[in-house]
């Protein structure tokens, strides 16, 4: 058996405990054949990030790329021209400077706002309560979407995340992440035909970089890879800080840490734990000669854990000096638009925690452990006060 660690896995294991997998994976088998995915998982940093640089070897523009199938053709499905121009219609709107000017003091209110109703004492789920309200706040604000509610664009992204996982286990396309999607289409109609409603998305129309029928997928992408990932990101690091005291007494006492909890919870759990390209022609990738045509998943939670960069890996280090060599973000063309405000947003969420809860009792029997075969984040994050 060429591949026999990688004809052991399961979905289940790679959902629920990973971790050893991967690591036995990284080291005999880096990029393996893995039946129960049909496909190649690559857990070696050097040979993800060599694929995730190599757009013309290795492509997301192919058919069977789930996320388009729910949402439609964006920027994530797009290599060449065609994605340099999509991704251009927000590239500047995402820059360090445009985040920090416009978005840093209201992120920081804003946080402050939706945990302020718990001030009095009592319990608090910090994913329901501030990750996953955030996230939704600050993209529908970013967007500039009118008559939106925060609800209903939780219901959304659920749906859509419940399609595309369930199209990446072969079922078809939900109804419910189809409505989901039709709805997001329909705000943005309303959004543009209010001529006196300003807004990014207006922005983007007006400017023509892409043409009318683009931008509802161009904006559902954004919206659902904004909320998705800056929802795991924030309920990660809490999660983290939470289930290690001591660095939880450290960033209390020196608030310069807080960028770096973010940074290690990056590397040691990815919101999203991989990425999938395709074989646009045979390809040699390490030691492995990859078919044309085969789907080639690349493991951000194995790559950011190789013991050859980050020594003793699995261990939550707020002083580990290279923790922003992690890959969560991907590298190459793809590298996330949106990376920037997705890490303001969550160190304000941390900051907020801090400020109004000086005193916090992480209950782990009624929260859970990061879990998910693609997008992965704890069910529950609850603790008392």
């Amino acid at each position: 058996m060429e591949f026999p660690i990688g004809a052991t896995v399961t979905a289940q294991a790679l959902e629920t405990n990973p971790y050893p997998l991967l690591a036995e994976l990284q080291q005999y088998e880096p990029v393996s054949w893995i039946p129960a995915l049909n496909g190649w998982l690559v857990t070696g940093r050097d040979q993800a990030i060599e694929a995730m640089k190599d757009a013309d070897r290795f492509t997301v523009d192919d058919p069977r790329f789930t996320t388009a199938k729910v949402i439609g053709d964006s920027m994530l499905n797009m290599d060449g021209p065609e994605h340099t121009r999509h991704r251009a219609a927000f590239a500047e709107f995402f820059r360090p400077k445009a985040v920090r000017d416009g978005f840093e003091d209201w992120l920081n209110e804003e946080a402050r706002r939706l945990l302020q109703p718990f001030e009095s004492g009592g319990e608090i789920e910090l994913r329901s309560a501030l990750a996953g309200p955030l996230a939704v706040t600050t993209i529908v604000h970013f967007l500039g979407l009118k008559d939106v509610a925060a609800r209903d664009v939780l219901g959304w992204y659920k749906h859509i995340t419940n399609a595309i996982v369930g199209m990446a286990t072969g079922m078809p396309v939900s109804a419910e992440g189809q409505s989901a999607v039709e709805a997001i289409r329909e705000r943005v109609r309303n959004t543009l035909a209010d001529a006196g409603h300003a807004s990014l998305v207006q922005t983007i129309h007006d400017r023509g970089v892409l043409r009318p029928d683009e931008v509802t997928p161009a904006t559902a992408v954004v919206m659902f890879g904004a909320i998705e990932t800056s929802e795991g990101m924030t309920a990660n690091v809490l999660w983290h800080l939470l289930t290690n005291p001591a660095a939880m007494a450290s960033v209390r006492a020196d608030r310069s840490l807080v960028a770096a909890a973010v940074q290690e919870s990056l590397r040691l759990e990815p919101a999203a734990a991989v990425v999938d390209r395709y074989a646009t022609q045979e390809v040699q990738l390490g030691d492995v000669t990859i078919p044309k045509g085969d789907l080639v998943t690349l493991s951000l939670l194995g790559a950011n854990r190789d013991p050859a960069v980050f020594p003793d890996p699995d261990r939550f280090d707020l002083l580990r000096p290279n923790h922003q060599q992690h890959i969560t973000f991907v590298e190459g063309p793809h590298r996330c638009v949106g990376l920037h405000l997705a890490r303001a947003e969550t160190q304000s969420a941390v900051n907020a925690v801090l400020d109004l809860f000086p005193k916090l009792t992480f209950d782990a029997e009624r929260s859970g452990d990061p879990q998910g075969l693609i997008f992965r984040k704890p069910a529950k994050v609850t603790c008392t006060f």
